[in-house]
């Protein structure tokens, strides 16, 4: 029996992050099917790929994070990142929708996995 690798988006406008990201998360086995730099492009690449988990930053160039996550969320598991203390923004991230905060410096495949079990 094969299994399928848990799929993600990774919407950032920092490109160095987005690949920052990609390289640790398909090192712990998760399959990046998708990047985005802006909430348009993030909420279309969405849709269009139905990936399992979108890894969302909170401040894009023409949204916020929790606005796409409102738009997205039962779709795909939505996972708001940020430079900023997850302290700040975990109660928000879930009245959005999304499944919680993880702090960019804490990102892993492990916290993400801890999000979704």
């Amino acid at each position: 029996m094969v299994l399928m690798a848990t799929t993600v988006l990774i919407v950032d406008d920092h490109t160095a992050f987005r690949s920052r990201a990609r390289r640790m998360l398909e090192a712990d086995g998760f399959e990046v099917v998708g990047e985005a730099a802006d909430g348009a492009s993030g909420v279309d690449a969405a849709r269009r790929l139905e990936p399992d988990v979108v890894l969302l930053d909170l401040q894009l160039p023409d949204t916020t994070g929790f606005a796409v996550a409102e738009e997205i969320s039962g779709d795909s598991a939505v996972v708001i990142t940020s430079t900023r203390d997850s302290a700040d923004f975990d109660a928000l991230a879930r009245r959005s929708g999304a499944l919680g905060f993880v702090s960019k410096a804490e990102l892993s495949g492990a916290a993400l996995e801890e999000l979704l079990h």
